[in-house]
Parts: C-alpha cells; structure tokens; sequence
C-alpha cells in the first residue's frame, strides 16, 4: 500500500521554489466537472479502502430521474502519477506514512487544482481516517467544482443589472450569457438556456427569481412545496395553460437540506418538477435563504428539461449560479 514520500517532497518544492523574481508557473489543470482521480496501490483500491471510497463518492444525488453518483472516481497507482496525470484537476491521494495525517492543498501541480492526502501507518488506519473525513472530503471537491463554474461564468457574465426583479429584490446573481430572457414581471424572473449538446439540444436549463414575505422563520421548510406549487400554477403555464402548469411531483417527495448562501440561512431543496395533466417533468434545485432583515424569503430555483439524456451536470451549473447570489 505505500506511496512513497515523494509526492510531498514535489508539493513543496513546488509552493517553496519562488525565490527572487523567479515565479513557477502552473499548468492549466485538466478534467470534468465532479470526477476525482484517486492515487492509490491497486491492492487498496481493489480492497476495503478502494470500496469505500467508491461507495461514498457514488452515493446517487437525490432528485434526478436517472440514477447518476455524487462523484466519478478513477484510479491510478503511484508508479504512474507522472506529469500528464499531476494536471487533473481534483485528486485524492491515499497513502502509508509513519504519522497519520489528513490536509487539503490548492494548486500544487497544476490550477486550479485541488488535492487531498490522507496518510496513516496502515490499510485499516488509512481507512478509518478516510471514512472520519469523508463528507467533508466530498464537500471539497464539490465546493471547489462549484468555484471553477462560477469564475467561467464569470468570464461570460450575463449583465444582470438589465432585469428589473433582480433590481427591485436588491441582489444579482453570475449567469453565463447564455441565458435568454422569457418573464421579467419586477417580482417575477424566468430565464431559459437552450441546451445544445448531443441530444439534450432540444432540452433547456432554466433559472426563477423571486421573493415571498417571510411569515414564521421555523415553518420555512415546511412550506417550500407550496411556495414553489403556487408560484408554478401563477407564472408556470403548460400547453394549455386553462389545465396545465408546474407543480412539484407528486409522487415524489423531495429532499430538503439545511444551507448557507451568501452567509444567510437558507434550505436547499432537490426534487422532481412536472407539468399537471401532461408529460414533461425533470429535477429542480430550490434555494430558498431566510432574509430576516427585509422580512423575506430570497427564492433561487433552477430546473432542467432535458429528456432521455444524464442531467447531473446541467443541474450542476444551476447549483452554482444560485450559490453565487450577492444579496445588497
């Protein structure tokens, strides 16, 4: 199981070797948004460490209609760690060390980059560790994906200050440009993304804004449901809007999580949308932040239809657009 010292011994030659006016210049890191490339002996990964590991990080997300893992995981042993593998973007390395030992360092081999070790005296210590950090280990990576989102977006920002909702609510958001404009009521804001790859090109990501009194700060999750039904049913029309309009599914009862946005409290909400009395439906994220100082609740939901296609990613980027909201 031993993965020798040397990755270590490179990580600081490499955060330690500015000296002067010399500068190291990083690599540009490489891969896909929420995989994680695991250096470890193949006797590990094969073993107790290897299963844990992928059962943790495989764990389903909740609210998708297609069974899709928190995170892809591959594996590499430590003879083949070399240049073109060090520039992957989220690493984890397990390893033997004589103390045991657990950190998380930014940009070593490359940037953005994100890398965590996890070093003890054996397979079972090593183990252990790794399940007493576990979900602060995924968090991470998660957390660190969500960053490099939200930068690209910011390199293509949507100038936000053009919708009157976002002006009258006081607060912005960074949405890619690739979000087209379909109701801007000054309480009410829908932006829609067509999807263009393979064959989710006839599929669309979209983002809804809104804000709705805050009247018992305890029942706030209790009431997420029929916030987001009545909001559905008064801006969300299907077809044949006399029938038809969007409601949480039925018969699936969503998911909801305590949260921090933009330092707020706030209550993530994953579930399933669909359209009462017709056939379109897919997964929402809901973003529901308790702003007591304005006697209100801050809504950011976004939702996908994308139909026979994975929509883990797309619901992705609507995570990060909605963690990305600047209340002012």
């Amino acid at each position: 199981m031993k993965i020798h010292q040397l990755f270590l011994f490179v990580s600081l030659i490499l955060l330690n070797s500015c000296t002067g006016n010399d500068k190291v210049v990083l690599r540009n890191s490489v891969g896909k948004v929420n995989k994680v490339m695991v250096v470890a002996e193949s006797s590990d990964w094969n073993g107790d460490i290897g299963k844990e590991i992928r059962n943790s990080f495989g764990k389903l997300v909740v609210g998708l209609p297609q069974p899709e893992p928190t995170l892809k995981v591959s594996q590499i042993a430590p003879n083949g760690f070399g240049t073109m593998m060090k520039v992957s973007r989220n690493i984890l390395i397990i390893g033997q060390a004589t103390e045991e030992s657990f950190y998380i360092k930014r940009n070593v081999f490359a940037q953005p980059q994100t890398v965590v070790y996890v070093y003890a005296k054996d397979a079972a210590a090593v183990l252990n560790l790794f399940k007493k950090h576990e979900q602060e280990i995924i968090n991470t990576f998660l957390d660190s994906d969500v960053q490099l989102l939200q930068r690209m977006f910011e390199k293509e920002k949507l100038d936000d200050s053009q919708f009157k909702t976002l002006q009258n609510l006081g607060i912005s958001f960074t949405i890619n440009n690739k979000f087209n404009l379909v109701e801007d009521t000054g309480e009410f804001l829908w932006l829609r993304q067509h999807l263009s790859s393979g064959i989710a090109k006839t599929g669309t990501n979209n983002i809804l804004v809104y804000a709705v009194p805050l009247i018992n700060a305890e029942t706030v999750a209790d009431s997420i449901v029929s916030v987001r039904n009545a909001i559905g049913k008064k801006y969300i029309p299907g077809s044949n809007p006399e029938t038809m309009h969007m409601i949480t599914e039925e018969a699936y009862t969503p998911f909801t999580f305590d949260a921090t946005i933009n330092g707020k409290k706030a209550y993530e909400t994953r579930g399933k949308w669909e359209v009462k009395n017709d056939f379109m439906a897919g997964p929402f994220v809901n973003y529901t932040i308790v702003d007591k100082a304005n006697n209100r609740l801050l809504v950011f939901e976004g939702f996908t239809y994308a139909p026979s296609v994975n929509k883990r990613a797309f619901l992705f980027e609507l995570e990060a657009i909605g963690k990305s909201i600047q209340i002012k």
